[in-house]
């Protein structure tokens, strides 16, 4: 996804720290609260309310409140941490559609919807970004259950266009009784480079009426640019939106070009201009990502690639910066900085903030694990020139580093956000006999799910598929993985494994990754799903899996996997894993990946714990113990491919009790596959029959609950467990 964030301060502002010396802190520092509640009318957000409040102002106030705002993202991002850097390059442009037109009247549409906090700030939503107490009322993208402003839950890319036209469709056939009047589709921030933009342009072209898109040109997506269409588009800029070829047009699209994208009297005069067209239009306003960020530190300083100092007299609040314009092909932004370091311009560290009291904790799962799949492939390249790590934009966010990406050179392609292309491109690379990886978010693939069937699983491709974020997840409605193992486990042709350590993982992925022609590599796609917070934290807390102490017995082994790697990576090596990393199964054959691991043999109970939900099955194993004299079965199934009907079958004897469990949804999810299972292969003898009892989680869609509070809410704890097997003796 994409952030947002907002400029500096500027001498005049009112929150602003004087002095030089002083003027590192106004990036550290949180300003004074200006929310409504404190009555104070010296601040012009304290008095908008609404959007007739940023129509009542005067032209000349608008420019303060812009300050007021970044002020305000600024202060949010250092507490809360968010998608700063975008929203901080469009205020003046939401400030000004809000100023043109008449929403909800004129609709609003937000790509992807993480550059919508301006909006949301100007439509009553202020206090949700000015008060610490109250952060978390609002979502970090659209929602109509918000706001009568908000048009759609969108969490995903490229769709405004096409939703507008939806939009507009309606209104150009209901006529004046549809309620509807301008309709406007906000893109941009890397978002155009999705395929199914290209789709709506396509449409929005033919279908024809009004329709205004504002493609905010920022000259960065979530990484780097990527794609032909960004030289045509650095092109149009530097001629002033004259050059040729102009891909609007081919289109058939009218098209108007605003260069001072962060002038908010520029965009007025632009939106004024296009309000109430009678055909479709694009209005590309070339914008400044991350607009205010910079302190006085000098360019090198946050080694990019110049050294020019950052000033703080510039009247609109945007600080002048040279990270900009990179040369073709746009693909790298020179800059490799933590996301507690963004700054203006062409900065990878401004897609997303995170909080100041994130500082100095470890890497999530994401970044973990992401690096050290990296660690473990980079080695290979000098010989297997086929091994290509293909990421669909938000590379960063799992842990394929700058460093990484450099070294890799051609080895790793960015497709931009393209999640659909990216399934087929990999097919492609392995039908030529390459072997690729493709790394993103769980909820990110299901964009691809066709691609998943036809490229890749009915063309029996050898891609590997590394799903991050799989299961539950205290993320928003849109970001959820829960639905992962729904989705791969049933793709005829592919295997989906389930790692539950560092070791598994990499073997995995080793065996996953086998050269074409290798003995006993696997015949087809491979998905794996990556470790997530419940593994990672076993892993450096062994006391969690108090049955295994993480120590696991060596499954069949031929070669080791070289790990080592130089720490610009991220440090991870061999030392990292617990034990031998072996590549396991790497030529001991696909029967063997798919064998399920008893880790503890017992009587009256067997605990079958999928990928996240292992540790669980481990203390729920040793309450049982402890608490009932009961030592359960523990069973790892490493995957959730297809059941191992020899472990099934000899749970029969001696066991009155299967339990499952696993992070994802229960409803058409792994668990029932074992209920089912014993109800399909039924036998005579009553006894031999145990009872399963599947947990996991409901079918429905969340929104920032936190992972303690899921588990409890589907009975996903020590206590709910022990207590539903006990109450069944």
């Amino acid at each position: 996804m994409r952030n947002a964030s907002g400029n500096g301060f500027d001498s005049s502002d009112s929150f602003a720290v004087s002095g030089a010396a002083e003027r590192t802190a106004r990036l550290h520092d949180i300003p004074p609260s200006i929310t409504p509640s404190h009555g104070d009318d010296s601040h012009l957000l304290s008095r908008i309310a609404s959007p007739a409040d940023v129509k009542a102002l005067a032209p000349n106030e608008l420019a303060e409140l812009c300050r007021e705002i970044r002020t305000t993202l600024l202060a949010y991002g250092h507490q809360h941490g968010g998608h700063i850097g975008s929203n901080l390059g469009m205020v003046e442009a939401t400030v000004a559609l809000h100023r043109v037109f008449d929403s909800p009247r004129d609709r609003i549409v937000f790509d992807v919807s993480h550059q919508s906090y301006v909006h949301k700030i100007l439509t009553g939503r202020a206090a949700a970004y000015l008060d610490p107490d109250r952060f978390s009322e609002v979502t970090g993208f659209t929602n109509p259950d918000e706001s009568k402003h908000d048009q759609f839950v969108l969490g995903h890319t490229g769709t405004s266009i096409s939703l507008a036209c939806g939009l507009a469709k309606t209104r150009d056939m209901e006529g004046p009784n549809s309620g509807i009047g301008n309709v406007i589709a906000v893109i941009g921030d890397g978002s155009l480079s999705s395929g199914v933009a290209f789709e709506g342009l396509n449409n929005a072209a033919e279908q024809g009426g009004n329709l205004i898109i504002v493609f905010n040109d920022n000259e960065m997506s979530i990484a780097g640019d990527f794609g032909g269409m960004y030289g045509p588009l650095a092109r149009l800029r530097a001629s002033g939106g004259t050059a040729q070829p102009n891909l609007f047009n081919a289109f058939g699209l009218d098209y108007r070009y605003v260069e001072a994208g962060n002038d908010v009297s520029a965009l007025v005069a632009a939106f004024e201009e296009v309000r109430d067209i009678d055909h479709p239009v694009v209005v590309h306003i070339h914008t400044l990502k991350g607009a205010g960020y910079d302190g006085e530190e000098t360019h090198a300083d946050r080694q990019t690639a110049s050294a020019s100092p950052v000033s703080f007299d510039s009247p609109t609040g945007v600080h002048p910066t040279d990270n900009v314009n990179h040369s073709e092909p746009c693909h790298s932004d020179h800059c490799n900085l933590s996301d507690h370091e963004p700054h203006e311009g062409q900065c990878e560290a401004s897609h997303w903030q995170n909080p100041d009291a994130a500082i100095g904790k470890p890497d999530d799962p994401r970044k973990h694990y992401g690096k050290m799949a990296m660690a473990a492939l980079e080695p290979r390249f000098a010989a297997e020139p086929g091994l290509v790590v293909i990421s669909p934009a938000t590379p960063g966010s799992n842990g394929i580093t700058h460093e990484f990406r450099e070294r890799a050179g051609a080895h790793y392609v960015d497709t931009g956000i393209t999640e659909s292309h990216a399934v087929a491109y990999a097919a492609g690379i392995a039908r030529a006999g390459g072997t690729p990886v493709v790394a993103t978010t769980a909820s990110f693939f299901q964009r691809a799910y066709d691609q998943f069937f036809q490229e890749m699983s009915l063309n029996r491709s050898r891609v590997t598929v590394l799903d991050f974020l799989g299961g539950l997840s205290g993320s928003d409605n849109t970001h959820s993985g829960a639905y992962d193992v729904t989705m791969f486990s049933n793709i005829p042709g592919a295997t989906m494994l389930v790692p539950t350590s560092a070791r598994d993982y990499l073997a995995d992925l080793a065996w996953a990754t086998a050269p074409a022609g290798s003995a006993d590599a696997p015949a087809g796609p491979v998905v794996i799903r990556v470790p997530g917070e419940a593994i990672l934290t076993a892993e450096r807390d062994a006391t969690l899996l108090p049955v295994t102490g993480g120590q696991i017995a060596d499954r069949p082994q031929s070669t080791s996997l070289p790990v080592s790697v130089s720490s610009a990576s991220g440090g991870i090596s061999a030392a990292t894993v617990r034990g031998t990393v072996s590549v396991t199964a790497q030529r001991a054959g696909v029967r063997h990946m798919l064998d399920w691991r008893v880790n503890q043999t017992g009587s009256h109970v067997a605990i079958i714990g999928l990928g996240n939900a292992y540790p669980l099955a481990e203390q729920t194993a040793a309450a049982l113990s402890d608490d009932y004299g009961i030592t359960a079965t523990v069973i790892d199934p490493r995957q959730c491919t297809s059941l191992d009907s020899d472990v099934l079958e000899s749970l029969r004897d001696g066991h009155q009790q299967v339990i499952t469990l696993e992070d994802g949804q229960l409803e058409g999810g792994w668990g029932e596959k074992v209920t089912a299972y014993y109800a399909n292969h039924h036998v005579s003898d009553g006894s031999r029959n145990p009872r399963v009892l599947n947990f996991g989680a409901a079918k429905e869609f969340t929104d920032r609950v936190s992972l303690g509070e899921l588990n409890e809410r589907y009975g996903l704890t020590v206590e709910q467990v022990t207590e539903a097997i006990t109450r069944c003796f």
